[in-house]
């Protein structure tokens, strides 16, 4: 607790906060704009629709915004040398873990306060029906778990490469992979991490070309798909912590 108390007092000026903050109002802009004009039937469907539309932006904007929010985690030390200095007080692992901890806590808040968006807007806009609360869980907890495997990435990267330019570039090709594989099978999505925002969809498209009708509706949750980045995760988290553990700061 007290390393990670001490995150947080190097976090104060940082604002880190302002990175996610941005990200959820042009979500919101683009919500709003999108929105603006719905008749009755796109209305019924109104609760699939933004629960579709929600994941792709995420998978087009999160990885820049887990690239910055690492960066201003991680640059401090760079900048001051401090790394061997804060070994004296705590451990290498103890270091790597308060890092993604506190990095983790703006980007958790960044997804909570999205779901909390989605549902005061849907309401606000009259979509047909309450909240579809099932869903909603599910799309939470499949994003924020990409999400965070996403910055357990970025955040490796900036604490192992002094270039803080080498994790932004790599978190604007990861948001391509994550917009592009939206169009891959969903067995090839699986073996990219930022792909994993559309492998968790919990609603789908369809679209006529002769009418050019959309509709959209829920589906069943990928469990498997939700192992699959649960395991992501665990390897990238042993690997890098490891690395970063073993390496010379």
């Amino acid at each position: 607790m007290k390393a990670l108390r001490m995150e947080f007092y190097k976090f104060r000026r940082r604002k880190i906060w302002l990175a996610p903050l941005l990200m959820l109002a042009l979500q919101l802009a683009w919500g709003l704009y999108s929105y603006r004009n719905m008749d009755a039937e796109a209305l019924t469907q109104g609760w699939a629709d933004i629960l579709y539309g929600f994941p792709m932006l995420n998978a087009m904007m999160t990885p820049v915004i887990a690239a910055v929010v690492a960066s201003r985690v991680a640059d401090i030390e760079h900048k001051g040398q401090t790394f061997k200095l804060l070994e004296t007080v705590q451990s290498t692992g103890v270091l790597f873990d308060m890092k993604f901890v506190g990095a983790a806590f703006y980007m958790t808040l960044m997804m909570l306060a999205q779901g909390a968006a989605i549902v005061i807007f849907g309401l606000i806009r009259g979509f047909a029906g309450p909240p579809p609360w099932d869903a909603l869980g599910k799309f939470l907890l499949g994003n924020w778990l990409v999400t965070l495997t996403i910055l357990l990435i970025q955040l490796l990267l900036s604490l192992l490469i002094q270039n803080q330019m080498i994790g932004m570039l790599i978190g604007l090709l990861g948001a391509l992979v994550g917009l592009f594989s939206l169009f891959f099978p969903q067995s090839l999505q699986k073996l990219f991490v930022w792909a994993y925002y559309g492998v968790l969809y919990v609603s789908a498209m369809d679209w006529d070309p002769v009418t050019r009708a959309t509709d959209y509706y829920f589906i069943q949750f990928d469990w498997i798909g939700l192992a699959g980045i649960c395991i992501w995760f665990a390897l990238i988290y042993l690997v890098g912590r490891r690395l970063f553990v073993r390496k010379e700061v």
